[in-house]
């Protein structure tokens, strides 16, 4: 759903993605941490959060659902974050707020962002904001789940419309070779799931011959982010940015 020149969606960038921001170092999910979930306020505002609730990583309760944009102003999100097992609480009190899809792109101007939709009522109003915000062209739209992602397949959003030129040589090329080409512009996955290896050398070979990168959640050990690497994985999601990032390998 991304215009050329986003490294989400280039094969050969090897992009470093902050889980819920960079949560091992500040709430997750806040300015101060930065990445983002999206739910719908009780008001039809997109807030970022990844809980449904707003009991384990504020000082408030009940569903996000259930309160109005105003009401979750006043919600502490930087209560309960610890990064030394509660020995210290450094954001508490400190006016560490949920911010809404707005803010975050406000914020970060010119950060490329993938967008995690939690819930299918939420994909309208993400598109108005990004399209408002002028940041179709950095941003991708993802969720597990179908029904929350149907309108990033249209334009200004369609690969066929506003795609990587990257994506769309390779969807040309699998035309052409009367194969099937792919409803999505990348896969995110998680490193093991019920125990199998989802990111298997076979399985990224087979989305890069698609034009599909492939990001992988969540590694926090570089050593493993190395090895994902080179496999040929793109993109590594992450609570620990700077530690995965330094062990990045330069792209040749």
């Amino acid at each position: 759903m991304a215009q050329s020149g986003n490294p989400l969606l280039d094969l050969s960038a090897r992009p470093v993605i902050a889980h819920r921001g960079a949560s091992s170092e500040a709430p997750e999910n806040t300015l101060p941490a930065f990445e983002l979930d999206v739910r719908l306020t009780a008001d039809g505002a997109p807030v970022v959060c990844h809980d449904a609730t707003l009991d384990r990583t504020t000082d408030g309760s009940g569903p996000i659902r259930a309160r109005t944009l105003a009401e979750l102003r006043a919600v502490d999100a930087g209560v309960r974050f610890s990064s030394d097992g509660g020995a210290t609480f450094p954001y508490r009190d400190a006016a560490v707020r949920i911010p809404t899809l707005g803010e975050v792109l406000w914020a970060f101007p010119r950060m490329p962002i993938l967008v995690e939709i939690k819930e299918p009522d939420a994909q309208e109003p993400v598109r108005r904001v990004l399209v408002q915000d002028d940041a179709v062209a950095r941003c991708v739209a993802a969720s597990e789940l179908t029904a929350a992602v149907g309108l990033f397949r249209e334009p200004p959003f369609a690969s066929g419309a506003s795609g990587p030129e990257i994506g769309a040589l390779y969807r040309a090329q699998l035309l052409r070779r009367r194969l099937p080409v792919p409803g999505y512009d990348l896969l995110s996955v998680p490193l093991r799931y019920r125990g199998l290896p989802v990111p298997t050398r076979r399985f990224v070979a087979a989305a890069r011959s698609l034009g599909c990168p492939v990001h992988v959640w969540t590694v926090d050990e570089p050593a493993t982010a190395r090895r994902l690497w080179a496999r040929g994985v793109a993109g590594i999601v992450t609570n620990r940015p700077a530690a995965i990032a330094a062990a990045r390998p330069a792209i040749s």
